[in-house]
């Protein structure tokens, strides 16, 4: 691997001179908020097994185990502030760079550094949102774990008696149709793709950066560990996440700046 002042110089000529960049997010963008990402060790699947879609619906044992793990994590996520990451992609959107993020991240942190929602493409859901799988009413996640700290660990609605869940994608639960599409859409528009934190294992978020370079994207991969794609990869990076965005950005920022010469004065 190249040393990193020099594979910073050429992730920053791919990002100044890209015309139509995307973001792919996966948990690793969220650790340096304080958030454990689920595959690594001590994370959540270090911690609880997994409850598939098809067991929550049909064992309340299945569903006691799965809201366990949901109170505990909503106990780590509703106090995660967005790190210089998510800043930096938010700020990329404000100077009119980025125009998607593909998230498999399910905690909000783009839209709380200021990413605007209507960007975000949240492939599996939210964990700020539950809502009734029977009668689709929803309530601010919050609402639920005051219940669930209560010790009502399989909370039903009031309204109709229907089970329910937190707005997220479970295993064996089928993806937003319509939040795929749109990935989808935005890989094969893209020339750049950043993605930042995913060990690419997740099928179909898997595919989309392949996708992205077969539709002839340049890529730049940020991840602490290897991923099975990194040799579709122009750049890749191993160092922290929020390092390497804060550092494109203010080299993006002093490139724009010494291109536009308004910018000069203003700043001057």
């Amino acid at each position: 691997m190249d040393s990193f002042p020099k594979r910073l110089s050429e992730a920053s000529e791919l990002l100044s001179s890209s015309k139509w960049l995307v973001a792919f997010t996966g948990a690793g963008i969220s650790t340096e908020s304080g958030l454990a990402d689920f595959r690594s060790p001590g994370g959540v699947w270090d911690r609880y097994r997994v409850v598939t879609f098809q067991e929550f619906l049909r064992d309340h044992e299945a569903r006691v185990d799965y809201w366990k793990m949901k109170r505990e994590f909503y106990n780590e996520f509703r106090n995660a502030n967005p790190n210089r990451a998510h800043l930096a992609l938010a700020e990329l959107e404000r100077m009119g760079k980025l125009k998607a993020i593909i998230t498999q991240n399910i905690d909000g942190l783009h839209q709380a550094a200021g990413s605007a929602a209507g960007i975000v493409i949240e492939l599996h859901g939210t964990n700020r949102k539950a809502h009734c799988l029977d009668c689709g009413i929803e309530w601010p996640f919050e609402e639920i774990q005051v219940r669930l700290e209560a010790g009502d660990l399989d909370p039903k609605c009031k309204l109709c008696d229907g089970l329910i869940k937190p707005s997220t994608i479970s295993f064996g639960q089928a993806m937003p149709q319509a939040e795929l599409t749109r990935a989808y859409e935005c890989a094969s528009k893209c020339d750049l793709l950043l993605m930042i934190g995913s060990s690419l294992q997740v099928a179909p978020a898997s595919s989309i950066p392949p996708l992205a370079h077969e539709s002839g994207a340049k890529l730049i991969f940020i991840n602490r560990t290897k991923t099975p794609w990194d040799q579709i990869a122009a750049v890749t990076f191993q160092e922290s996440a929020g390092e390497v965005m804060h550092t494109l950005l203010d080299r993006f920022r002093g490139e724009s700046t010494s291109a536009d010469p308004a910018r000069n004065r203003v700043w001057s």
